[in-house]
């Protein structure tokens, strides 16, 4: 272990242990319960406080955390996360032109399934079909998760739906606010879009090897900086959001769902996402990747699979596994 990783790991344990007491501490207690010198730990807190960390000294009585700073540090991620696999390993950047791409390649090298890739600005940040996605600092949740599900190629669109589902679950159990999808990875509130799903894999034939989920959330994002079709968290809840305990819950809500499909096949996703979706019941539009064919009528239902079913005004049914799509009425 390198003299960084271990720094860092001391500054986890610092942290961790200065939240537990939630009151001063002198630094001779803290030395002897963790095992650093005096001057080690005061070098340490001071390195904590210059990333935002607000911890105060006081003659006589020690030191105390007041705030932790709005970073996603894999240390405030992973404090009492309570996941059973997933956010065990956590990739953290400050600045990065994409989390999938580095996802990928963590991926490539055996990368354990539950890797979290964080990044607080993307440069080259993307969406479906190579679109960019906005991702401003600090204000967004921008992320990238490995998972290694033993499925067929054609399985793989459950998982942009699993993950939808999730952020609903989460950002309704976090911060009390409804969340519509829109088919297929379309993230709303009052059809102002608030973020996206990105699922990509490393397939051979009908072998799936990893997937990666992309979620982008404008979270803490202000009104003008928004384009006039977006929202955010704080703007529809008028207040400053959590961004690591929304995180958090995501992460739960998706080992959850994941575990479910798991033991039970799609249907019990499907279900929920029926519950959220609002594209089921109205005449859409959608312009299929396959061959630029588009396909207008009523969307009646959504596949195993997680393609969508679409009723023409022949009364013909057809299934589309993606495509863009508008909602027409």
């Amino acid at each position: 272990m390198d003299k960084n990783t271990t720094g860092i790991l001391m500054q986890k344990r610092i942290i961790e242990f200065l939240k537990k007491r939630q009151e001063y501490v002198s630094g001779e207690e803290i030395s002897k319960q963790l095992g650093i010198s005096r001057q080690g730990l005061w070098k340490h807190i001071h390195e904590l406080k210059s990333i935002g960390y607000d911890i105060i000294a006081v003659p006589h009585r020690g030191y105390r955390l007041l705030s932790c700073p709005d970073r996603l540090f894999p240390s405030e991620v992973s404090y009492q996360l309570k996941t059973k696999f997933l956010g065990k390993k956590i990739y953290y950047f400050d600045n990065l032109p994409s989390t999938m791409d580095i996802a990928f390649e963590v991926g490539i090298k055996g990368a354990p399934e539950g890797t979290l890739v964080l990044a607080e600005v993307q440069t080259k940040g993307r969406g479906r079909l190579g679109r960019n996605w906005f991702s401003p600092k600090y204000k967004g949740i921008y992320l990238s998760l490995l998972l290694r599900p033993k499925i067929l190629t054609n399985q793989t669109p459950v998982f942009t739906l699993l993950s939808a589902v999730s952020v609903c679950e989460a950002v309704k159990e976090q911060i009390g606010l409804d969340i519509q999808i829109k088919w297929p990875n379309d993230l709303l509130i009052d059809n102002k879009k608030l973020g996206g799903i990105l699922t990509e894999l490393n397939a051979e034939m009908d072998e799936v090897h990893f997937l990666v989920i992309g979620i982008g959330l404008n979270v803490n994002n202000e009104r003008k900086s928004l384009l006039e079709y977006a929202t955010s968290l704080k703007e529809e809840k008028h207040e400053q959001i959590n961004r690591i305990e929304l995180l958090k819950e995501i992460l739960r809500k998706i080992e959850e769902n994941y575990l479910i499909f798991q033991k039970f096949g799609a249907y019990p996703i499907l279900e929920k996402w029926r519950d959220y979706n609002i594209t089921l019941g109205r005449r859409v539009k959608i312009l299929s990747h396959k061959g630029g064919l588009e396909i207008e009528g009523e969307a009646v239902d959504i596949d195993i699979d997680g393609g969508i079913l679409v009723r023409n005004d022949l009364g013909l049914i057809q299934k589309v596994t993606a495509g863009d799509v508008v909602h027409c009425r």
